[in-house]
């Protein structure tokens, strides 16, 4: 019985990434040029979100900073996500919705873009930061599920939705952290040239 539970995991959550392929590669490849155009004219990424979210920004940034799969040289990402003294003072001293937005107006410049993740499309510390991107003239790269929520109708025109069509929230994250990678990988192409991914 268990062993049938675990396999129906694996198989609805292939099922949901194959049916959101065609959906998802529009607003993912605007993503990639979103980034793209950022970093190339001396941009940074700053990344937010809260749990498996937060752990997904931080996750962004390592490959941007770091590496994906190709040596390439550094990327500008910040996960605002990870500074347990900012994080913690901001809350204690204004509140938690603000966590994320003062990070944004301290370090965001206008070309700069925001990634902002919420599975449910509605956390408040979420929507101030893009409020906070606005205000910075900055482009923001939502990843939702569940209609996108209040985050979906904030974002403006030359703003980035990822929406995945699901209201499970393991399965919005499994296919967050797959855009991300298709993010990271898409840059790395436009960057380096069209290579085959290494098995």
């Amino acid at each position: 019985m268990l062993e049938q539970r675990i396999q129906q995991h694996f198989i609805d959550s292939a099922d949901l990434k194959y049916q959101a392929a065609q959906t998802l590669s529009k607003p993912i490849a605007a993503a990639v040029q979103a980034v793209l155009a950022c970093v190339t004219s001396g941009g940074k990424v700053l990344a937010c979100g809260n749990g498996g979210s937060a752990a997904d920004a931080q996750h962004f940034s390592a490959e941007f900073v770091g590496r994906f799969e190709r040596e390439r040289p550094e990327l500008g990402a910040i996960a605002l996500t990870t500074d347990s003294s900012i994080l913690t003072a901001i809350a204690n001293d204004y509140d938690y919705q603000r966590v994320f937005s003062k990070q944004v107006r301290a370090l965001g410049q206008a070309g700069d873009v925001l990634l902002a993740l919420s599975t449910s499309g509605n956390s408040a510390n979420v929507m101030a930061a893009i409020e906070a991107a606005h205000e910075r003239e900055m482009s923001v790269v939502a990843l939702t599920g569940r209609g996108g929520g209040k985050i979906g109708a904030m974002l403006r025109e030359t703003d980035v939705h990822i929406c995945v069509p699901h209201e499970r929230t393991a399965r919005i994250q499994e296919v967050h952290i797959l855009a991300l990678h298709c993010i990271c990988d898409g840059v790395d192409a436009q960057l380096l040239g069209e290579q085959e991914p290494t098995t």
